[in-house]
């Protein structure tokens, strides 16, 4: 699991273009959204289509991401779950 937390750290940085933020300013637990890493719905998108096209994961309820997008940690737990790539 530590090596898909470090792709999702990367691949967060990337798509979303965080400039000066490396996997390692990243910590499992820390907020994506908000006062975390301050993301913000915009980027949620942008998110929900790189699990759908990177892991197979299709999101339909909005409220569903919500939960899933909390910390790198849970985006984890949920792909292990639940990719089918």
């Amino acid at each position: 699991m530590e090596a898909l937390k470090l792709e999702l750290k990367e691949k967060i940085i990337s798509l979303l273009n965080l400039e000066d933020v490396t996997p390692s300013d990243i910590n499992d637990d820390d907020a994506l959204f908000g006062e975390g890493l301050g993301l913000d719905s915009i980027d949620a998108l942008e998110l929900i289509v790189m699990l759908d096209k990177d892991y197979g994961i299709k999101l339909l309820d909005p409220k569903e991401g919500k939960s899933i997008f909390q910390s790198v940690n849970t985006m984890a737990s949920y792909i292990t779950e639940h990719r089918t790539k």
